[in-house]
Formats: C-alpha cells, structure tokens, sequence
C-alpha cells in the first residue's frame, strides 16, 4: 500500500493550510468503506522533477492568497505576473479558454467550486497547479497544456462533458502530472501529442505522469499518446470505456503499471497504432484486467525510475483506493 503521509517540498503553511485535508466524497465517487486517502501536499511524478531551472511545481506559494467569487475577478487574477493562490469559490462562467501566467495555485473552496463553459489555456506557462475544481460544458478543451508548458500539476479535480479534450498535453509541454482525478463519462479525456505531423516539437518531451484517476464510463483516450516518452500511467481505475483505454501511437514510449481495467473491450493499443497513427511502444505490467481484453504491447519503454522514485499501490486495492480519493472535496481547500 502507498504511504498516506508525503513530504510537502518547500509549501509554506499557508498553502498546506488550503490543500490538505480529507472530506466525503462526491455522489458517485467513493465507497463506504474504504476512507479517503490523505491528499497529498506537492505532486509526486514529473511534475515533481526538478528540471528547466524549476525545483519542481509549487504553484503560487510565497504569494499572496486571494479569493475568485465572480468571472472579472478570475479572470484578473490568471492573468496577474507573479506568485497567486487563486481560491475559486461558487460558479465561475468563463468563455473559450483563458490563459494562465506562471506561478499560479487554482484551487476550488469546499466541493461547490465550477469552471463551466470554457477552459483553462496554457501557452509557454510554468509552475501551474490546478486542484478541487469541477469542469463543465467546456466548448473547447477543459484544460490545455500547450506550448512548451512545463511543471504543470492537475489534481482532485472532476471533468463532466467537454466538446473537446478534457485534459490536453500538447506541442512540446514536459514535466507534467495528471492525478486524482475523476473523468466522469468524458469523451476525449486525455491527448498527448495533437498531431502526427509534429514530431519535431513533441520528440523527446511529453513526460507525464497519470495516477490515481478515474476514467468511469469514459470512452477514449486515456491518453492517446504521440512521440511522449517516458508516458507513466500507473494505479488508475478504468470503468466501461467503450472505445479503448490506453494508446501509444508514433513511436511514443508508454509504461502502463498497476492499473485497474475493469469492462474494457480494448485496453491497450500500440503494436498496430491507433487511427491513422503508426505504432508506438508500450509495455505493461502488474495490472489487473478483469472482464477487459487484452492489452497490446510493443516494443520497450524508458523506465519512469529514470527521472524519479515512486510507490506503486497494488493493482487489486485501486478501485476502492480510487473511488474514494478521486475528485473534488478532498483536499480541505
């Protein structure tokens, strides 16, 4: 079993103060039995990395803390230079996606806090984290990680019904964790890559973690993945996805671990590409498949261990380890 415990790097107590902490989980998402486990303080994965001048992914610690109740004042606040732990409280209606400057810690109030009808955008941005926060009636992407973005962290946040992508990682963005999350019947979740035309900025970026999310009744990408390597999927739950779960497409370099895949006709692609893309390379291990296919492998993949340490859950306890820490309400924000 994980450790419930982790070690905040370099998050003043503030911050802690608006992060940690454990309440009921939403409708749908826990289980009675099994508690919510501890959130955790700073991202684990490669948002943790120290790399690209960044001693991994604080957000907006050592800034001042402010709180969004109306779209004006979000949207000043995404868009201020410098450190900002931005408290969302209620509905905020924003149209198609808004940019995010560095240094920014957007996290909901309680379980009531929702971005709806647009997105968040991040274009050459850093040290971003994005948690507690429901998504609804995106008209584009929910989240967009994109150009040359980097130390990005989404995490405890719930994504209903985006036209596009729910989270996007795209156009050469690196060093990016995707955690806790609940995908709530999504279609597109979660992209890598967006074209098979853009090797050149995508080869040798895209390192991305994704654990510990709920991809329930979700129907594709999970991620589909471009040239990204190391892609690290480990301890997430899959739930009815109807189309595939897992895709390594040209020539990316996919770890699937300790995942729970439970009614997934196709779990994994990667020998035979997916689409019009070629293949990619994806090897799987310690995972459990239980009324699933099987899962496709190819080929060999950078081991994540490479660029960090980490603690894998056993594939068997991540349903109820997922269902009850996945998505809003759960860090005491």
């Amino acid at each position: 079993m994980r450790s419930s415990s982790r070690a905040a790097r370099g998050v003043p107590a503030l911050t802690l103060a608006l992060l940690l902490g454990t309440v009921t989980a939403p409708a749908g998402a826990a289980t009675e039995s099994t508690p919510a486990p501890l959130a955790e303080a700073s991202p684990t994965g490669f948002a943790a990395v120290d790399a690209l001048g960044r001693n991994g992914t604080t957000g907006g610690a050592g800034g001042p803390t402010v709180t969004a109740t109306t779209t004006e004042q979000f949207l000043e606040y995404i868009d201020t230079t410098g450190p900002l732990v931005i408290r969302v409280q209620g509905t905020i209606d924003i149209t198609s996606k808004q940019g995010v400057r560095p240094d920014k810690t957007i996290v909901g109030v309680g379980s009531s806090a929702v971005i709806n009808g647009g997105g968040l955008d991040f274009h050459r941005s850093s040290n971003v984290i994005v948690r507690n926060i429901r998504f609804t009636g995106a008209e584009d992407d929910a989240v967009n990680v994109g150009q040359e973005s980097h130390h990005i962290w989404i995490d405890h946040n719930e994504f209903v019904a985006p036209v596009d992508g729910a989270v996007d990682i795209v156009r050469g963005s690196q060093y990016v964790t995707v955690s806790w999350n609940w995908f709530n019947k999504t279609d597109k979740s979660m992209l890598l890559g967006h074209s098979d035309a853009n090797s050149g900025q995508d080869t040798g970026k895209l390192k991305v973690s994704i654990h510990h999310n709920f991809f329930d009744g979700s129907r594709q990408r999970h991620p589909r993945v471009r040239f990204g390597e190391p892609v690290h999927v480990y301890n997430n739950y899959y739930r009815g996805n109807a189309v595939y779960g897992v895709a390594s497409t040209m020539n990316a370099g996919v770890l699937v671990e300790g995942n729970y895949f439970e009614t997934v006709p196709h779990p994994c692609h990667s020998a035979s590409g997916y689409g019009e893309s070629g293949p990619g390379r994806l090897v799987q291990r310690d995972n459990v498949f239980s009324g699933s296919g099987a899962c496709e492998t190819n080929g060999t993949v950078t081991e994540p261990r490479t660029y960090y340490s980490y603690t894998l859950d056993r594939a068997a306890d991540v349903p109820s380890l997922v269902r009850a820490g996945a998505g809003v309400g759960k860090i005491g924000a």
